[in-house]
């Protein structure tokens, strides 16, 4: 049974507010379970059906006619969720990657719809019903607090907070502005050093002179500015790049540093050279 899974707004900082849970953002793959007529089937946001992917999930001991909400990951070092782990994992079930589906929500209890009820009362009948198995892990919530659990996971360098309103319903496929999350963004100045020639994609390189990856995220108006600079700063032309002397910088956020030291989901936040305002 697939229900589109409720969607976050962006925040832009954290608060501690009581009429708030504050939980921990995980770092994964959203994906609904549900268990009905005595089948587990699973379902990303986009409703694809990946249960083959899972089996090591099927056997969960939860009661016919429910659905549950969450992300699944991989543990990494430290047991943080480890995202290039996660997708090696979704792309093959050979890996020797364990995954484990952490629960924030439950939408279907012994076929009763229950996204009507206020989220804390869901969260309470959620503890009742996941079973004490470390494939599946309740997501901790906290009453308020928002502020002083984001300086926690920005001290442990994870992903983010999630700040809900306790008494918010479940509506399916919708962005709800009771429902936000403050992503732990970091900050990098770069080099922007070629231009992709396909789609809009702009090489960036450290200050030390390696990579940092392709920025593929950039306002209209900013694009409008690189592409009025770059023509001035070309070293060289090949099949796939425009490569740029290492000239125009920006400063750009980003999630974190990939395995291979490249930026991930590096987005534009600003200019670094003064003749561009």
């Amino acid at each position: 049974m697939y229900i589109s899974p409720m969607l976050l707004h962006n925040a832009d900082e954290a608060f501690s507010d009581g009429e708030y849970l504050s939980e921990l953002k995980y770092d994964g793959i959203r994906l609904t379970l549900s268990k009905w007529d005595g089948v587990v089937k699973l379902y990303t946001r986009h409703n694809n059906e990946v249960t083959s992917r899972f089996k090591e999930l099927l056997d969960i001991d939860i009661p016919d006619g429910t659905v549950l909400d969450g992300e699944i990951i991989v543990p990494g070092e430290e047991d943080k969720p480890d995202f290039e782990a996660m997708m090696a994992r979704f792309l093959s079930s050979k890996t020797d990657y364990h995954v484990q589906y952490c629960v924030f929500d439950i939408l279907y209890y012994k076929g009763t719809n229950v996204m009507f009820k206020p989220l804390i009362d869901r969260k309470m009948l959620l503890q009742e019903v996941l079973p004490a198995d470390e494939r599946f892990v309740y997501v901790q919530h906290f009453e308020g607090q928002g502020a002083e659990l984001f300086e926690l996971i920005e001290a442990q360098a994870l992903e983010g907070i999630v700040l809900k309103k306790a008494d918010s319903l479940y509506k399916p496929g919708t962005r709800s502005p009771h429902w936000l999350k403050v992503i732990n963004y970091q900050f990098e100045e770069v080099y922007f050093t070629g231009l992709r020639k396909d789609k809009f994609g702009v090489l960036m390189s450290f200050k030390d002179g390696t990579s940092a990856g392709i920025l593929e995220f950039m306002s209209t108006n900013d694009k409008k500015k690189f592409y009025a600079e770059y023509q001035k700063y070309i070293v060289k032309d090949t099949k796939d790049f425009i490569h740029l002397d290492p000239v125009l910088q920006g400063t750009v956020k980003y999630r974190n540093l990939t395995s291979k030291g490249y930026l991930r989901i590096p987005s534009f936040v600003s200019w670094n050279n003064p003749k561009i305002v």
